[in-house]
């Protein structure tokens, strides 16, 4: 164990780490835009970034892009790991992986999306649970019905997958059709919802 005369132990417990943590978030807090966690679900490691206005990113553990990054660039440099302010966030996703939650009751903060595709996002919370829809029809309720194309770029851009229900939408065909969590969490997620036969 490395050793400093006035500091004491240099090598710090996992409780002290955490309790470090929890301290500097506390302190941090009216610093910071965006708070972070990452959990473990079903469908693997979830990323949840929050601000004053609400859940503003969820994002799979195999993303493209790296969220933080992504949040960092769109809102603010100012980002902090923060349990304590997405602990209702994590409790109603657990309470949907665990098949005890049909819908979500969280603010959201939507501007990582703008126009059309804000407009889409909203058309997807129309879906109830344990339902799909094609996305000919969220093109229609939308009342864009040509822009099946659009949807499609829409659901594939969504910032709050699960919580926002890209995964709803399918093809006209019945088929599942694309999902940025890949089709495997699709289907895991529209099986948990009862929504395929």
């Amino acid at each position: 164990m490395n050793t400093d005369p006035v500091f004491g132990s240099l090598d710090p417990s996992a409780a002290d780490l955490a309790t470090l943590q929890a301290r500097l978030a506390t302190a941090a807090a009216p610093d910071t835009d965006v708070a972070y966690i990452t959990m473990n679900s079903p469908i693997g490691e979830l990323l949840l970034a929050a601000t004053d206005v609400g859940l503003v990113r969820v994002a799979f553990q195999w993303a493209d892009e790296d969220p933080l990054q992504e949040l960092a660039d769109t809102i603010s440099p100012r980002i902090l790991r923060s349990p304590k302010r997405l602990r209702q966030v994590a409790q109603q996703l657990e309470t949907y992986f665990d098949g005890t939650r049909r819908q979500f009751d969280l603010p959201f903060d939507m501007r990582l999306s703008r126009g059309f595709r804000r407009e889409v996002l909203q058309a997807l919370q129309r879906i109830d649970y344990g339902a799909t829809a094609s996305y000919a029809d969220v093109a229609f309720d939308t009342g864009r019905p040509r822009a099946v194309r659009a949807v499609g770029t829409a659901c594939g851009m969504n910032p709050l997958p699960v919580v926002i229900p890209c995964h709803r939408v399918i093809r006209s065909d019945g088929s599942l059709g694309q999902y940025g969590g890949g089709t495997e969490v699709k289907r895991t997620l529209l099986e948990l919802e009862g929504a395929l036969d």
